[in-house]
């Protein structure tokens, strides 16, 4: 089927609405689901979502597309472990097949202080109902035969791992497809290239958006910007807790089907898995420097393909195909920052730095919940934007393996 095909049948171009209940500005993950689960959910279906490109063009569609519950703090285990599960069933509740394909994820320790906090996050994940253990160096080879346990024999040797058998993949693209298009069905409104240049404010309520279609009403503004945030949100006067990074990846050219487990490494700040398409896909950790640029490095591309290889001999002898670079927003303490602002009515998901993608189901309900009764539900109220005033921050860096 064309793109443009796909597109009639999927997502209808309507005329924007004078006003609607809810606004939602972002047409990636964040924004999609919480439009949706607002309308399947909550009943609210007069819902626009103002996208200025195309829907998933910014981090939803420049992502790894890895699925995972495995974290460490306990706010963030139990978050993540909704996400993962309404994950396990949403092709069936969209109608829509995301292909999701369960690969089991190591996370591999070279250091004695990188070891013993993958014995925290197996112990911790356990608690919580999460399949995560921890196994030694004999273990990783008999899982990954491709694994060379002295990692390039540079002195970092693999001393053991946590494993995350449920640890998944899934179509980057077909999740904003199949929400767009359950959201659709719904009543809500998709809008494409209508980007929002303003946030109408008045009495410290959030009344409405400026467009480049025009002024639209709204009695709610949500804000799913993800590496934009900071922007969106000073547009209604808001200034978020957040600054924004690149984050790179690149992929291979087709391979045979070899590497059926997804490998990351904290200490060398890499992860490697293999598409559906035969490609080996590798990212490493987020560049130091601020931007909002979308340009791909060279510097990049040497330095982590180098730790591939180090870890997976196997991959000296492909080529690379592509690049791409996606922008984060990170916050703090490493974790969201979800629900309202000082702006009535204004409120935002954001902060969601390199793991925004494994959170969209959960982080929509939670949102829809909170726009539909005023209050936040109990997996999302931790991550509130105002909880550095009070001392409650939810340190939770170790739960991103290429930090």
């Amino acid at each position: 089927m064309t793109g443009l095909l796909r597109k009639r049948e999927y997502l209808r171009a309507t005329e924007p609405r004078t006003s609607y209940d809810v606004i939602v500005i972002g047409g990636g993950g964040h924004g999609l689901a919480t439009a949706y689960y607002l309308a399947s959910r909550h009943g609210i279906t007069n819902v626009g979502v103002f996208e200025r490109s195309y829907i998933g063009a910014g981090a939803t569609g420049r992502n790894t597309t890895v699925l995972r519950a495995n974290y460490k703090m306990p706010e963030s285990v139990a978050f993540f472990k909704q996400s993962f599960d309404l994950y396990m069933g949403l092709s069936n509740e969209l109608d829509y097949n995301l292909l999701v394909s369960r690969r089991g994820l190591f996370w591999l320790a070279h250091s004695e202080n990188t070891l013993r906090l993958q014995r925290e996050r197996a112990l911790l994940n356990q608690a919580f109902g999460i399949d995560t253990v921890f196994i030694d160096p004999d273990e990783v080879r008999r899982l990954c035969p491709q694994i060379d346990l002295s990692a390039g024999g540079k002195g970092h040797p693999i001393v053991g791992a946590s494993y995350h058998a449920p640890g998944s993949v899934i179509r980057h693209d077909a999740v904003v497809w199949g929400y767009a298009a359950a959201a659709q069905r719904l009543g809500v409104h998709v809008h494409e290239g209508a980007e929002v240049t303003g946030i109408t404010v008045k009495g410290g309520r959030a009344v409405g958006i400026e467009t480049s279609a025009g002024p639209i009403a709204a009695g709610t503004v949500v804000s799913a910007t993800a590496g934009y945030s900071s922007a969106v949100a000073a547009l209604a006067g808001v200034r978020l807790p957040i600054t924004s990074h690149p984050l790179q990846a690149f992929v291979t050219e087709p391979y045979r089907p070899i590497l059926d487990r997804i490998v990351a490494s904290a200490d060398m700040l890499v992860y490697i898995s293999q598409t559906s398409r035969g490609e080996i896909l590798v990212g490493a950790e987020i560049e130091r420097y601020n931007t909002y640029s979308t340009r791909s490095t060279f510097s990049f591309l040497a330095e982590c393909a180098s730790r591939a290889i180090d870890l997976l001999p196997f991959t000296a002898r492909l080529r690379i195909l592509r690049q791409w670079t996606g922008v984060c927003d990170m916050s703090p303490d490493y974790s969201p920052l979800m629900g309202p602002t000082e702006v009535e009515g204004f409120l935002v998901t954001a902060g969601w730095g390199t793991w925004g993608f494994k959170a969209i189901p959960a982080g929509g309900v939670g949102m829809a919940e909170l726009v539909a009764t005023g209050k936040a539900p109990e997996k999302i109220a931790p991550f509130r934007i105002d909880r550095f005033r009070d001392d409650r921050a939810i340190p939770d860096r170790s739960s991103a393996g290429t930090h």
